[in-house]
């Protein structure tokens, strides 16, 4: 069976980001059609944007941008629904910009950290004002332009705080240096080159960095096609692998990106069967299409430098080791706290509503893995991951499993329960 994913999350905002701030017309294909595009897109148009509907199958917007320095002031607050990414981005974009916006969010948005992105912003010039907690949505931003020079140590290793300050440094004209213990995903950096903004990166002597020495004052238009996201094809990945379609399935046209691809080197370790292409195009961002079959899955070690690379898919490894022979194992995985859950509360709760024996850790979780029927009633706690990892559990033969806001998975992936009940044969 043949699959298509929808478009790349991460992708889809940034491209939309830069679109507005280019000069010129941009042309886009492939945008999300879901909850967290339509969130920035909307926070863009009250910025004084001009952006089209994004089409529900993909299809081709243009978008006219505004330049680097043609934002407005909005009206008023700036809704970004469950948005952390759409957030922080803006919160970059519009630190170098002579403008001031108070960004809000829903109530999982809001319990959200915003300090690890706001500091380094407030180092650059910008200022912030907190409506109530501290730290915390919503916050006003009152842009500087230009910016200072920054040189920044990230105690983590985020891409979100990365492009927070590589987006400050080109709209307010500032030099970005950020050093982060490891490499995270560069949808960033490679956009960046793709509307002519140089980026350097090399390995650092406290880890991985990130620079852009000379902003320009303008940017090009940005013709992009978003490739499918390879986070929400692990999801039909891992369905595959357990048993849980009528047949081997292949996932086309889906981003490959290698600082995204760690889900497949840990499903390939825990004894799946995989066949992946890469398209040989001269994209910036890598594309292509992954195969799997079933195959009987074994329990795996997950931790340090592989994390950056598959935070978002963690909760699904911790469900596959549900089911794979021996321990499944994740640790240094800490971020996973500040996500739209504290996913490893959320996942050692739900675990352990379906009978699976699972530890808790800090900064992971360790999961036995069991052949045996599973059946609970799982809290979501309103996170699009924990809905749909729990909804793989939910579609193999023999398990009873119903998640409580189903509805949560439509942020990433419209259309997951369709596709889940078609892949699985269920009527």
């Amino acid at each position: 069976m043949n699959v298509r994913v929808p478009g790349d999350k991460s992708l889809s905002q940034r491209a939309l980001i830069l679109a507005s701030l280019a000069d010129g017309r941009s042309r886009l294909q492939g945008l999300l059609y879901g909850g967290d595009t339509a969130s920035t897109a909307d926070a863009l148009r009250a910025l004084g944007v001009s952006i089209p509907p994004i089409p529900e199958q993909g299809g081709v917007i243009e978008v006219d941008g505004v330049g680097l320095r043609g934002l407005r002031s909005p009206h008023g607050s700036l809704d970004l629904g469950n948005s952390g990414t759409g957030t922080r981005l803006l919160m970059g974009v519009l630190a170098g910009s002579p403008v001031s916006a108070t960004l809000t969010g829903d109530a999982s948005l809001r319990r959200r950290p915003m300090r690890r992105v706001t500091e380094p912003l407030a180092a650059m010039g910008a200022s912030f004002a907190f409506t109530d907690a501290e730290g915390m949505l919503p916050l006003t931003v009152i842009g500087a332009d230009p910016l200072r020079s920054i040189d920044w140590p990230s105690p983590v290793a985020s891409a979100q705080v990365k492009s927070a300050i590589l987006l400050a440094g080109l709209t307010g004209g500032a030099f970005s240096l950020i050093t982060e213990p490891r490499q995270s995903r560069d949808h960033t950096e490679r956009l960046f080159r793709q509307v002519g903004v140089a980026v350097l990166e090399h390995p650092a002597e406290r880890g991985w960095r990130v620079e852009m020495r000379d902003p320009p004052g303008r940017i090009d238009p940005l013709d992009f096609s978003v490739p499918g996201d390879i986070s929400s094809a692990a999801f039909v990945l891992a369905l595959c692998a357990l048993g849980g379609t009528r047949a081997p399935v292949t996932v086309s046209d889906v981003g490959l990106n290698p600082t995204r691809t760690a889900f497949l080197d840990v499903l390939a370790r825990m004894g799946a069967s995989l066949d992946i292409e890469v398209d040989p195009g001269l994209g910036q961002e890598p594309t292509g299409s992954v195969s799997c079959a079933q195959e009987a899955l074994c329990g795996t070690d997950v931790s340090g430098e592989e994390i950056p690379r598959l935070i978002d898919e963690l909760p699904l490894v911790a469900v596959l080791g549900a089911r794979a022979a021996g321990t499944t194992r994740i640790r240094g995985a800490a971020e996973l706290r500040a996500k739209e859950s504290d996913r490893i509360d959320a996942l050692v709760r739900n675990l352990r509503t379906l009978g699976v024996e699972v530890e808790e850790f800090d900064d992971g979780l360790e999961v036995v893995g069991s052949d045996r029927p599973l059946e609970g009633r799982i809290k979501t706690f309103g996170d699009h991951r924990i809905a749909m990892a729990f909804g793989v559990l939910g579609a193999l033969p023999g398990n009873r499993v119903v998640v409580d806001e189903p509805g949560a998975a439509a942020v990433s992936f419209p259309g997951f329960w369709e596709l889940l009940k078609t892949l699985s044969g269920e009527p």
